[in-house]
């Protein structure tokens, strides 16, 4: 199906989302990639100066939505400053576990932290390498290698500064071995990607260097890793064989290079990429089908959810369903022979995010829809679930909290069969969703 019949084919689902938005109360408008806020405990002042940040979630519970999308939601974890990673710990009855359902949870200013049912430990995990933690970079994601439970290895990306100053920095993934306590131990950077940017005089006229860093992990059946990398706002950058900015990139747990990677051996390539053409992708997870997905931004539009396949170009920024901020046309315009479409897009923009798909017992209705977060003010700043039919196309889409207002970084279901958000704010929370309430 063309980029046309399937702006045509959703044109329903945007009427909908349209309706439902414009019952909700106005915001701030925040950039598509989602504007950096203040850290906790800024405060306002004297002339000119931003507003203090306000708590404007509260303590709930609450009862959200209405008929079969109601929805309980409590807030299970508080007092985390733009949480932006979580990775649940394998076996509550561990000792890690401490008999509970626990995880792990990146702060974006620069600390990992430990959540034991849903108390959050006053002590931060460490140490923890140099970062550029400024505007949307810092600590970004946290995963586990498949066999944790065996080899206590934990996976971070981050902003790594780079040798310029200034802002110049690049996406690196960081492995080190937790053990459930205070210390990380072994730590190294496994890869360091060839994507400096932001020092003096570098090109930075399509947007600042501070952002679209990417930095998802995913990790396949075989135990091979991939890791995102957004275009650092220099989109012409995602079309270049011999740079890592906009692509998403396949590597073994120690950070060498699969043998059967599709461009190793390929004049020119840097053999790491997996696929090309990505703008910045936030979302990164596998479906029960083994299958991988990816959301990624657009610009004024053209948010997308596509399908991963190992040597394909996504186009970026040859092609857009969005329009460059000023109204123009991104490239060659929506579509182009040898370039891979979205399965699903957003027009408006929602400043689309996390992403993972749903297979637990607590919603039976959801099981293979896929979930994905939104932070932009007005248009986002919720949950959609993405719905499928037995063939695997889209046929539907639901919008989920939209009422509590909150930038929702990630979204993932735990291993209790509830689904957890992120809100990526200044004071940042994790939710959870839960079947609503009986009377």
């Amino acid at each position: 199906m063309s980029r046309h019949l399937r702006l045509a084919a959703w044109t329903i689902g945007l009427v909908v989302f349209v309706v439902l938005a414009s019952g909700m109360p106005r915001a701030q408008q925040a950039p598509a990639g989602g504007a950096a806020q203040p850290a906790q405990g800024a405060r306002g002042g004297g002339r000119g100066a931003p507003p203090a940040p306000v708590n404007t979630l509260g303590a709930g519970p609450w009862d959200l939505g209405a008929g079969r999308g109601r929805v309980h939601v409590t807030l299970y974890a508080k007092d985390l400053d733009h949480p932006w990673g979580i990775a649940f710990l394998p076996d509550p009855s561990t000792p890690l576990g401490a008999g509970s359902l626990s995880m792990l949870v990146t702060e974006r200013p620069g600390r990992l932290r430990v959540i034991r049912n849903g108390v959050l430990d006053p002590t931060e995990i460490g140490p923890l390498p140099a970062m550029l933690a400024r505007s949307l970079g810092g600590l970004l994601d946290v995963s586990l290698h498949p066999r944790f439970a065996e080899n206590r290895l934990i996976y971070l990306t981050y902003a790594k500064p780079g040798p310029a100053g200034d802002n110049d920095a690049t996406t690196a993934v960081y492995r080190a071995r937790w053990d459930g306590g205070s210390t990380l131990a072994d730590g190294k950077d496994i890869f360091v990607a060839n994507a400096y940017h932001g020092g003096p005089g570098t090109d930075q006229s399509m947007g600042p260097a501070t952002g679209s860093y990417g930095s998802r992990i995913a990790w396949d059946k075989n135990g091979l890793m991939y890791v995102t990398l957004g275009d650092r706002n220099i989109g012409k950058m995602a079309q270049e064989p011999g740079s890592h900015i906009g692509k998403i990139v396949r590597l073994k747990d120690d950070g060498t290079v699969p043998p059967d990677n599709p461009f190793v051996g390929k004049p020119g390539w840097l053999p790491e990429i997996y696929t090309l053409g990505h703008r910045n992708p936030l979302g990164l997870a596998f479906d029960s089908q083994g299958q991988l997905w990816s959301t990624e931004e657009g610009p004024q539009g053209g948010d997308e959810l596509n399908l991963i396949q190992g040597g394909k170009n996504y186009g970026w920024p040859r092609v857009s369903l969005g329009r460059n901020y000023d109204g123009t046309r991104v490239g060659e315009g929506f579509s182009a022979p040898g370039l891979e479409e979205p399965v699903v897009f957003w027009v408006p923009a929602i400043a689309i995010s996390g992403l993972s798909f749903y297979d637990g017992d607590k919603f039976p209705q959801w099981k293979g829809n896929a979930f994905v977060g939104g932070m932009r003010a007005n248009t986002g700043q919720h949950i959609q679930r993405v719905q499928f039919n037995a063939k695997g196309m889209p046929t539907g889409r639901e919008i989920l909290l939209a009422e509590l207002k909150q930038r929702i970084r990630e979204v993932k279901p735990g291993p209790d069969g509830y689904l957890y958000a992120l809100t990526d704010e200044t004071f940042g929370a994790i939710l959870r969703v839960e079947p609503p309430v009986t009377p």
